[in-house]
């Protein structure tokens, strides 16, 4: 918002997305290298540290006269997607050490949970804060509950590497891309969620829209960041259903075309409510998406390199959407921030209809399929490493 507020442009909003991305794929690649070779606790305590920083140079460019500068925005931001690709891999490392194979989709959903919680919570009390305090209070904010979860990072037990773990480096970083090579079923987690998020992410959107098509101001704007997380929210809560569904991959075509059809219906009506219940709808199929995009992913790939496809998820998961915003944004000042994400719904809706037809193996995957490969890869890890685990 403070963007829109700045330029009163979505494109520009779309590219402090864009801007993001080069350093998130970097710090995501060498993160899950990270991961695998080192304590995890230390990375995740790193990993929250310099964001810290970055979140209090934010507030004081906010606090300067007319909303602060650009530059500093377009620089912090990126340091923190930087950041956020150490993070990210690194915790969802060690779910599946911490629950064990048979609890990984009810784990995958209680994360969605805690993280959907805040993608209500935190637009919810941003854009509250930011219409009663200012913009700057909401970045001061932000830098409170950072340091509140490095107080809780800190009490951690230690995270050591697995077993078979090797020293971080571009060889490091080749084998966990080669792994890749002939899963198709893996790599359509992949392929499908850059689908959904390139062409079907409007976040870029929402300041427009909330000003010029719902009549609101910072208030709406948080409503409207608010919904997909609130709809998220409620779908993760329900998710007990998901640990019974034999087809995963099929499941993650049928969420990622609701959350199509959703967001095309958010941007073809003219009524906050019927927009905000739209926006939940989407955000409810995301949430059935990021289950079972999570479970095939951690059921599939053995402790050891974990962090690093982790790491090229977390690419995708958070790439994805900043690529969207590049999208919609360029979209919208050609044709108008309408047509952007009708259009990138229906778009979204297609792709999902092409990737069934191409990626036969990932919609006909099934459970038992990965509960077999998971014990397989299992005892193939526990066989004697070829190369003794850093120190």
């Amino acid at each position: 918002m403070q963007v829109y507020e700045l330029t009163r442009s979505s494109w520009m909003v779309g590219l402090l997305g864009l801007a993001q991305l080069p350093l998130l794929i970097a710090g995501s690649l060498i993160g899950g290298a990270l991961a695998d070779a080192h304590d995890r606790k230390r990375l995740l305590v790193l990993a929250n540290v310099t964001p810290l920083v970055c979140s209090l140079g934010l507030a004081f460019n906010a606090s300067r006269p007319g909303h602060g500068s650009l530059w500093p925005i377009f620089l912090f931001t990126a340091l923190q997607a930087g950041l956020s690709g150490l993070d990210s891999p690194t915790r969802n490392a060690v779910t599946p050490e911490l629950v064990g194979t048979d609890l990984i989709t009810a784990a995958a959903a209680l994360n969605q949970i805690l993280y959907q919680v805040g993608g209500v919570a935190g637009p919810t009390i941003a854009g509250l804060v930011i219409a009663q305090f200012g913009l700057s209070a909401a970045f001061w904010l932000e830098v409170f509950t950072y340091g509140a979860a490095l107080l809780l990072l800190v009490r951690l037990r230690a995270l050591p590497p697995p077993q078979g773990a090797r020293r971080a480096g571009v060889a490091s970083v080749l084998e966990g891309l080669r792994f890749l090579r002939g899963r198709r079923a893996l790599q359509g987690t992949f392929i499908v969620d850059i689908n959904a998020m390139v062409f079907g992410m409007p976040r870029a959107l929402f300041p427009e829209l909330a000003a010029t098509v719902f009549g609101g101001g910072a208030r709406t704007v948080g409503l409207l960041h608010a919904a997909p997380g609130a709809g998220a929210l409620l779908g993760a809560v329900a998710s007990g259903w998901t640990s019974r569904v034999r087809y995963p991959g099929r499941a993650v075509l049928w969420a990622v075309a609701v959350w199509g059809v959703a967001i095309a219906g958010f941007a073809a009506t003219s009524s906050l409510p019927l927009a905000v219940a739209l926006l939940a709808v989407a955000g409810a199929g995301d949430v059935v998406s990021a289950v079972f995009r999570g479970t095939i992913l951690q059921t599939t790939v053995p402790a050891r390199l974990r962090g690093r496809l982790n790491a090229v998820h977390i690419s995708v998961v958070a790439g994805g959407p900043r690529l969207g915003d590049a999208e919609s944004g360029a979209v919208a000042a050609v044709a108008g921030p309408r047509f952007s994400a009708i259009s990138g719904g229906v778009a979204c809706v297609v792709g999902v209809a092409v990737l069934a037809r191409l990626l036969p193996q990932f919609s006909s995957w099934t459970a038992e399929e990965a509960l077999a490969e998971a014990a397989r890869l299992e005892a193939a890890d526990a066989e004697p490493p070829g190369e003794p685990s850093p120190a």
